[in-house]
């Protein structure tokens, strides 16, 4: 990957509006201009609002996305949110009311973003990830910082299921899984920002070792999601300056629990029969 798209893939979305503006036709150059005149109202508006407020059609607005790089108005509309939050916002991952509880607060961003993560979940992906695993009978999980908490969590639902399942907290020892992988082999890296070069480090030595490398993480242009062969997307209300994106890693577990359901359905009795021994041998520990 040269330089030059490296730059352009990392780019933040205004950013790049404001890159692309001489390059855009009349009509996009008007949706430019109403979301850079107030990026915060922008990000509340629905593709028909944001067209009205731009005097052009939805389409238009739809091909103004494309152009940027993202794959639909959704993925844009996430983008563009993290960058127009309050500062508040930027602590608390959405916009603050003074009179509002820790409870509603936290609760709050988690149900947006299980609501906005949902919607982009592509079923389809998900059903042949369970399927791709059960074949080669084995899935390697990587994830670093905030990110291998998702990772241990992978593990600890997808061992249930009988299905050879590796992990590492280890930096050198996630790379030196990933440098034994093959064609048959199946990863799953977790990366939130989808820019850690450590991550990035991961990402590039499954992909050297021919394995299949699927990605979660919050941001769709990201060095990682692009190298990815199959990709799901959490969203988060939190700006990129937030180190841990709390609502992300919620709709990251609940991406996990779904890829878990989609294991067992598949996995039928065979399933159920490795979760009753692991119940089994758990029990026998208890007092």
């Amino acid at each position: 990957m040269s330089s030059t798209s490296e730059n352009y893939s990392s780019a933040s979305c205004l950013y790049l509006i404001h890159t692309l503006f001489e390059s855009l036709s009349d009509r996009e150059r008007h949706i430019a201009s109403s979301i850079l005149d107030n990026p915060a109202k922008a990000v509340h508006l629905s593709i028909e609002e944001l067209a009205e407020s731009a005097n052009v059609s939805v389409s238009t607005l739809v091909r103004f996305v494309k152009k940027l790089g993202y794959r639909g108005y959704q993925h844009f509309r996430i983008a563009l949110a993290s960058e127009a939050l309050s500062p508040e916002a930027k602590i608390y991952e959405i916009k603050v009311n003074r009179d509002e509880d820790p409870v509603s607060i936290a609760f709050g961003a988690a149900s947006r973003a299980l609501e906005l993560t949902a919607a982009m979940v592509d079923r389809d992906a998900l059903k042949d990830l369970a399927a791709r695993i059960i074949r080669g009978g084995s899935i390697y999980v990587f994830g670093l910082g905030g990110s291998a908490v998702i990772a241990q969590d992978a593990m600890h639902k997808l061992i249930r299921t009988g299905i050879r399942c590796v992990y590492a907290e280890d930096y050198h020892m996630q790379l030196m899984i990933a440098s034994q992988l093959n064609s048959e082999d199946t990863a799953l890296l977790i990366s939130h920002t989808g820019v850690n070069v450590d991550a990035l480090s991961i990402a590039e030595t499954v992909k050297k070792s021919g394995a299949f490398l699927a990605v979660i993480t919050s941001y769709p242009r990201s060095a990682v999601a692009r190298m990815a062969d199959m990709r799901f997307f959490s969203a988060s209300s939190g700006s990129s300056g937030v180190l841990e994106a709390f609502s992300a890693r919620n709709a990251q577990c609940a991406l996990i629990d779904a890829f878990y359901i989609a294991v067992m359905e598949r996995l039928g009795s065979e399933g159920i029969q490795s979760v009753e021994r692991m119940r089994a041998a758990i029990a026998k520990r208890r007092l």
